[in-house]
């Protein structure tokens, strides 16, 4: 399927999406926390916190600071590598699911304003 949307029509998209998931009761993720949750369940996994450094191009540290955060909200769960123990693996849990759902929900009922 393809889209055409001019770059004003692209910015109204997205600033009208991110406006209904911020009115909702869906956890308020930044950007970083956004591209991360995005990568992780739109990417097969296995995913680690130096594997998602290396994607997003930053330290290990912002990339944990980030899970910590979407830890809290239930979004991702950390366990060590069995194989590797200095690896942290991170993983996908219903929650994060859920708010990916919605927020693809959120993106289709906007589409679908804009072209009307």
């Amino acid at each position: 399927m393809s889209v055409s949307l001019s770059p004003s029509q692209a910015l109204h998209l997205w600033h009208s999406a991110t406006l209904r998931l911020v009115q909702s009761d869906a956890p308020d993720l930044t950007l970083r926390q956004l591209s991360i949750l995005l990568h992780i369940y739109l990417v097969p996994p296995p995913h680690t916190v130096r594997g998602l450094a290396t994607t997003l191009g930053v330290t290990k540290p912002v990339i944990t600071r980030a899970l910590d955060s979407m830890g809290t909200m239930g979004l991702v769960r950390r366990s060590r590598d069995e194989r590797d123990r200095r690896n942290v693996i991170i993983q996908r849990t219903v929650d994060g699911a859920l708010y990916l759902e919605k927020l693809g929900d959120i993106i289709i009922d906007e589409g679908r304003e804009l072209s009307l």
